[in-house]
């Protein structure tokens, strides 16, 4: 049989296999590791893969520790996880309920406005939807909410901070996609590319994500409208009343101004995102140290949870380095680009199949596994036959958004359920769900009919 076919089977081999054993249990990194050196060595007695390319190991993880855009990943990390620890964020959510909850359908909307506040803040999903679920929640049904309703819109508004910059898996998608385009360019001759950064990505998705905030919002508006009992109206007292509007400016000031200056000079060109990073970092320590919450405990915490995510992400980083390496120099690079080549409807076609399979794998694996695997593979057949980099970046951030909410691995209904009260069952948290996810895929249409949501603003801001 020909070496290159049985390079090719293996290739698409191996990748059912990592998924296999994924959905086995196996921890992703040895997965993705493991499966990869285990068809390596079938293709290495097949005559189909030299064992010498992963020498590249090497160089590749110096790569990785030393890129200093990546740095930002650990310190958006500890900001995030900070302004959750400080309690910032849970006044956040009870002065937001006070000030929407007379309305009908108030409650819900507070919890879309903080979410989407928090996810420019913290880009922490996790620590969002367990700090919602355990304040937002309660009030919720106490107030007569559905619950269908309270679990869907808290476990969509936390899913946020997967698109709304300053987004970790925006920072790893940028610098995967700069290194991508450039190769693609030169490629095709063009050795002086427009190179993609992940400010050109934090500003491709603003206004993608204000449509999620907008489409989360109707829906809520139209269960107070036409289902007025699923969201009903939160009285409050004139001391009540009294009191709110000094709290509002002292709780939602100071995030606001934090995520201004994170933001704000990253898309204002003043500021890397690391340098940016850095001072949200800061500016969150500053925060907690003002509402006199910082300790030494508080510290130690804060910095264990920022090196166990952040190690949790770059290890993944690592077994994809293997897989990738590994399905390339078997072949499976070349059959993905004549399989994405020969859709019907061109690069629009090419582009629909493989967000068509990230929105599958969203409900087996987690957005860093598909990133990791999928762009590696997919990027530079879709750059190359004309898809934008900015765009395909956004796209893919609010289709993985999605992976966070589809049953049964949806890892934000893990993250409600494990602080849900048990009166809430795990059906009404998947059904909450549900119409979010639709809300989801719209919001994704929206974005392939309209690339201008995502390459207008980068293009202004940066040209």
């Amino acid at each position: 049989m020909d070496p290159v076919l049985i390079g090719e089977i293996l290739a698409v081999l191996m990748f059912v296999g990592v998924i296999g054993t994924l959905l086995i249990g196996f921890p992703v990194a040895f997965s993705l590791a493991g499966t990869s050196l285990i068809f390596g060595l079938i293709g290495w007695q097949l005559n189909t893969f030299d064992p010498t390319n992963l020498g590249a190991l090497a160089s590749r993880y110096v790569g990785f520790m030393t890129n200093e855009v990546l740095v930002a990943v650990p310190l958006f990390i500890f900001m995030g996880v900070m302004l959750e620890r400080s309690k910032i964020a849970e006044e956040l959510l009870t002065t937001m309920g006070r000030v929407f909850g007379k309305l009908r359908g108030g409650l819900g909307l507070s919890v879309i406005l903080v979410g989407a506040l928090l996810a420019a803040s913290t880009g922490v999903v996790g620590a969002t939807v367990v700090t919602m679920g355990l304040i937002s929640l309660p009030a919720m049904l106490r107030a007569g909410y559905d619950p269908k309703l309270a679990c869907g819109v808290i476990c969509a508004s936390g899913t946020l901070g997967q698109i709304v910059p300053p987004s970790t898996v925006l920072i790893f998608m940028g610098d995967m996609l700069a290194g991508i385009n450039a190769q693609v360019q030169m490629a095709k001759g063009n050795f002086a590319p427009s190179p993609v950064s992940v400010g050109d990505l934090f500003a491709g998705a603003m206004l993608p994500s204000l449509v999620l905030v907008a489409l989360y919002t109707l829906f809520v508006i139209g269960k107070a409208i036409f289902d007025p009992k699923s969201c009903p109206a939160v009285p409050t007292t004139v001391v009540e009343r009294a009191a709110l509007g000094r709290d509002v400016v002292t709780t939602l000031l100071p995030p606001l101004l934090l995520i201004v200056t994170v933001l704000g000079s990253i898309l204002a060109g003043i500021a890397t995102p690391t340098e940016s990073a850095s001072v949200g970092a800061m500016g969150a320590i500053v925060l907690a140290a003002a509402k006199r919450r910082l300790s030494f405990a508080t510290l130690r915490d804060v910095t264990v949870s920022t090196a166990t995510i952040t190690s949790m992400v770059f290890v993944i980083l690592l077994g994809a380095a293997v897989f990738s390496i590994v399905f390339r120099m078997m072949g499976g690079d070349n059959l993905v680009h004549e399989m994405l080549s020969n859709l019907p409807g061109g690069e629009i076609g090419a582009l629909i199949a493989v967000m068509a399979v990230m929105f599958v794998l969203g409900f087996i694996l987690d957005t860093f596994e598909i990133i990791f695997i999928v762009i590696p593979i997919t990027a530079p057949v879709l750059l190359n036959l004309g898809v934008d980099p900015v765009w395909l970046g956004v796209l893919v951030g609010v289709n993985l958004q999605t992976s966070f909410l589809t049953p049964p691995f949806g890892f934000s209904l893990f993250y409600l359920r494990g602080v849900a009260p048990a009166s809430v069952r795990t059906a009404q948290i998947y059904r909450g769900a549900l119409p979010f996810v639709v809300l989801q895929v719209i919001a994704i249409a929206i974005l392939l009919s309209f690339p201008a949501l995502a390459t207008w603003l980068p293009r202004v801001i940066f040209s």
